[in-house]
């Protein structure tokens, strides 16, 4: 069956994701993968887990600095747009 392209903002890969994940948060797998993470991090496997994370994180880029910067341009935040 061929999908048509709806673009962006897809509502039925949307609709069929929300499906999905709710139906796999109501299965139970979730919880019993968690207390299995949980479990191996008493493990020696744990040391491998913490040096993975230590690794992806400091790869990572971290926040995007312009989320923080002020904008120079469009309405001041007391301006009268009410």
């Amino acid at each position: 069956m061929t999908q048509r392209n709806e673009g962006e903002g897809n509502k039925t890969a949307a609709k069929e994701y929300n499906k999905g994940a709710t139906e796999h948060a109501q299965s139970g797998k979730s919880d019993k993968a968690a207390k299995d993470a949980v479990r191996a991090m008493d493990t020696p496997e744990g040391t491998t887990l913490r040096e993975a994370e230590i690794k992806g994180k400091s790869a990572a880029k971290g926040e995007d600095p312009k989320l923080y910067k002020k904008s120079t341009t469009g309405p001041k935040p007391d301006s009268d747009l009410n």
